[in-house]
């Protein structure tokens, strides 16, 4: 019996995308959005919904612990650490478990890099129908793959094992 092999290539060509696909988003938005943008220079994206802006944000979610740069950094690096050791240990049994953790660790690593590079994180993402934080990709992969985890670790999805005999009622 052969034993399925991890696609470790797949993990990293998804963790590369990802942090391509938020630094060119990043990018695209510091060169055509001014900093700090009025209302007419923002640009719609669902009119209503969510537009696009431009800020500086050097804190962590919701701009909160602002200037902890190397503290955030370092964080960081013991997430990536935990993470590439659970993938090689095989700790996290589930598919599901290790793409989550795949796709946490490559928003973690995309806001990393505008940490390291520049002090901040480019921000650009915000929500017109409620008053919230404005985000960038890195961040969304980094929430729906946290709450994904939560909701998928506290509500398993059952499958049932052929190989298990079907459960008599009681006559």
């Amino acid at each position: 019996m052969s034993e399925k092999k991890d696609p470790v290539g797949l993990y990293i060509l998804a963790g590369a995308a990802v942090i391509a696909l938020d630094q060119a988003f990043k990018a695209w938005t510091a060169a055509h959005i001014p900093l700090n943008a009025s209302a007419a220079e923002q640009i719609p994206v669902i009119p209503g919904f969510i537009h696009l802006t431009h800020i500086h944000n050097s804190g962590v979610a919701f701009g909160m612990l602002q200037g902890g740069r190397w503290a955030f950094l370092a964080l960081l690096a013991a997430f990536a650490a935990v993470v590439v050791w659970a993938l090689a240990k095989h700790k996290l049994n589930a598919a599901w478990e290790r793409w989550l953790a795949v796709l946490a660790l490559a928003g973690a690593v995309g806001n990393g890099i505008d940490r390291l590079l520049h002090g901040y994180v480019v921000d650009m993402l915000e929500l017109e129908f409620i008053r919230f934080a404005v985000f960038n990709l890195a961040d969304f992969v980094i929430n729906v793959s946290c709450i994904a985890f939560v909701i998928l670790t506290l509500f398993p999805l059952k499958k049932k094992d052929p190989a298990e005999p079907e459960e008599k009622k009681p006559e």
